[in-house]
């Protein structure tokens, strides 16, 4: 059976993997690449972390049929290239991927965004199996996700489209660090949803914050508990969420839209709220055999995306 190596590129780490032809996880690790805060370039600490990866599971290049990564950034799909990356990191913008590890592993490579890579991931063995329509979310610090138009991920011309967290819902809204206002990652992303339970316990209970974390799993207990006022803050979050997908299911009438992130795993209290939110919102003939549920590869599903679009190239 046809080995390949999957790797995805984060700002603190990166995980590969060897991948079967069927989307199975064969093996697995992680390496940190924020060691010396990117005085070591991010791409040469994963070539490295790639060849000490391979030894230690005794695979010989010549045992893989390709390599595919994953990487965080605005990735010019065609070249392999890191186009842009907001600035946050270091060394990283003008990294040519494609190149360095062909000219190592004398390989088929391929690279695209991370974000991109994991719609990809849930679509080859995920939620999204055999769906050819989806978008998928992932909420974390900050948005992300992928389209997927009649099986293909959309890519747009430079490689750069499904940017999901940076289209505005407030044209006078937050100030983003994309330099535009009101993005949907301003007030989707769990960052946003922290930053307004911490402003309500500023004003409610100050030494709350002093006392006890406030993370996404610390806020749904307090859900769970009746807290009328944290309830409130997450139902405005789930709102502003479901302003943006229905207008992206108005663009892209999709089949399926699949939620990533650690928030994923709250069904009750967050996907079935969200559910029920985007179904009274959504026009009648778009939400038609319209479904919504959470992801399920987790923090795999980018290694996987990566070797399902890999394959995908190597099949054309």
């Amino acid at each position: 059976m046809n080995k390949y190596l999957g790797i995805d590129i984060g700002g603190t780490a990166v995980k590969m993997g060897i991948v079967d032809e069927t989307g199975s996880l064969l093996i697995s690790g992680e390496a940190p690449v924020a060691f010396d805060h990117y005085d070591t370039p991010i791409l040469q600490t994963v070539l490295k972390e790639s060849e000490i990866f391979l030894n230690k599971n005794n695979i010989r290049p010549d045992d893989l049929y390709g390599i595919g990564i994953s990487a965080t950034g605005q990735i010019d799909a065609k070249n392999g290239i890191v186009a842009g990356s907001g600035g946050n990191i270091r060394n990283w913008e003008g990294s040519n991927l494609k190149d360095a590890f062909m000219k190592k592993y004398h390989l088929p490579v391929t690279v695209i965004n991370d974000a991109n890579c994991v719609a990809l991931g849930e679509k080859w063995t995920g939620s999204a199996k055999n769906a050819k329509d989806v978008i998928v979310l992932t909420i974390g610090t900050g948005l992300g996700g992928g389209i997927i138009v009649n099986d293909q991920i959309l890519l747009g011309h430079s490689g750069f489209g499904g940017e999901i967290g940076h289209f505005s819902i407030h044209k006078d809204g937050a100030a983003c660090t994309c330099s535009n206002k009101g993005c949907f990652e301003q007030y989707a992303s769990m960052t946003a949803l922290v930053n307004s339970v911490i402003k309500y316990y500023e004003t409610k209970d100050p030494e709350h914050i002093s006392k006890y974390p406030i993370n996404g799993k610390s806020i749904f207990d307090s859900v769970k508990k009746g807290n009328e006022g944290i309830t409130r803050i997450v139902d405005d979050w789930i709102h502003d969420i479901s302003v943006g997908i229905v207008s992206l299911i108005h663009i892209f009438n999709p089949e399926l839209i699949i939620i990533g992130g650690g928030v994923s795993v709250q069904e009750e209290l967050f996907i079935a709220k969200l559910r029920n939110k985007v179904m009274e919102n959504a026009m009648p003939n778009f939400r038609t055999n319209l479904d919504l549920r959470a992801a399920m590869l987790g923090n795999n599903a980018g290694i996987i995306g990566a070797v399902y679009y890999l394959i995908k190239r190597l099949n054309e």
